[in-house]
């Protein structure tokens, strides 16, 4: 039996701003699972969009800009009102971090106790009742407190086991960034030798988005910077276009877009008659403008995704488990360091992903 302590260190957002909302602390309690949840002492957290969209007050409807606009200190014109993902209030303070590898340590009284000891991987999108649409979700690490720390809770059924060889800080860079591309792909039934336009394609979501769609057999069209060519090629894609680049029209089955921005007219103009285009993302700003006529008289699919069902996360294990989705881990910092992490994150300074370990942990970690 592992001993658990009462104080920990953890990453607490405190309101809306720039990195001097992210408060370290030392001294915040361990949580205590629930009946239906389970204690996870966390080995990594990956940092993905939402982490940074959250502190910046990004989601607000009053904010037109693109993220990076705001990463240093924040949107002025955010309402706190309405700035989590979710369109409502987020609850301060919070422990960000949807992405979350680990070991469950502790249980609630209606799990079952020989699941400690099980390494797991949290669902980064998860549902809850069902509402009139019957696609109420949130995101751990948004609604509810998540991995940026070196304990967290989650429910006992959103913590899927996982058997590996990858290392800890390999497998956090999965949950949110792989389900996110993964049901962008499943939403638009990508298939075999269709020509898929993936733009962001060096990022998190985009780097898993070009491997998923290879491993359905796509045609796998890239849009990245110049120096990060040669890394989406690395991961399969057939043809790279750069960032800039107007891709032409009536060229493509589907796109998946993960940037939006002033470009979104272009990138629905490239889709062949009866084309779908699906979106997760618009770090390239959230306002755009289109011609109507091209989607219906293209008899075009226009789709956003969010919400997960579960055989999406559960694929995704699969496919890890098989060795069928390669890990892109550009660096790991300490949970410390989460300024610089974010601000390289921001800077897109890297391809994939940026994991954060727990300082405790740190010294086991293997550059």
């Amino acid at each position: 039996m592992v001993a658990i302590p009462d104080k920990m260190q953890a990453v607490l957002l405190t309101g809306h701003g720039g990195p001097e909302m992210l408060s370290l602390r030392d001294d915040w309690s361990v949580p205590t699972p629930s009946a239906n949840e389970v204690l996870i002492r966390v080995g990594a957290a990956g940092i993905n969009n939402t982490d940074i969209n959250t502190r910046i007050g990004w989601y607000s409807k009053s904010v037109r800009g693109e993220t990076n606009e705001g990463s240093e200190s924040g949107f002025e014109a955010a309402d706190s009102s309405d700035s989590s993902w979710s369109g409502a209030a987020i609850g301060f303070p919070r422990i960000q971090g949807a992405d979350v590898c680990g070991q469950i340590v502790a249980v609630g009284n209606n799990v079952d106790p020989d699941r400690i000891g099980e390494r797991v991987l949290v669902r980064a999108i998860q549902p809850q009742p069902a509402g009139e649409t019957g696609l109420n979700c949130i995101t751990f690490g948004s609604e509810i407190d998540g991995g940026f720390a070196d304990y967290a809770v989650a429910k006992s059924d959103m913590a899927l086991a996982i058997e590996s060889p990858l290392s800890d800080v390999e497998l956090a860079s999965f949950p949110c960034a792989a389900s996110t591309a993964e049901n962008m792909l499943d939403r638009i039934d990508l298939g075999q030798n269709e020509r898929v336009l993936i733009t962001g394609a060096s990022g998190g979501v985009g780097s898993a988005a070009v491997q998923l769609a290879k491993r359905r057999g796509a045609h796998v069209i890239a849009m990245a910077s110049a120096s990060k060519h040669d890394f989406v090629v690395s991961l399969g894609a057939d043809e790279v276009l750069d960032r800039s680049a107007v891709p032409n029209p009536l060229s493509f089955d589907a796109v998946v877009d993960l940037v939006v921005g002033p470009a979104w007219n272009a990138m629905i103009n490239s889709l062949k008659r009866g084309g779908r285009y699906i979106t997760a993302g618009a770090i390239g700003g959230p306002i755009s403008e289109i011609d109507l006529r091209t989607i219906y008289l293209r008899d075009l699919t226009v789709a956003g995704s969010t919400y997960q069902p579960p055989h999406i996360f559960e694929n995704l294990i699969s496919y890890i488990q098989a060795g069928e989705l390669k890990p892109v881990v550009s660096k790991t910092y300490r949970l410390s360091q989460i300024a610089d992490a974010q601000a390289d994150f921001v800077a897109k300074s890297y391809p994939g992903k940026l994991v954060l370990v727990p300082d405790c942990l740190w010294e086991n970690q293997t550059e």
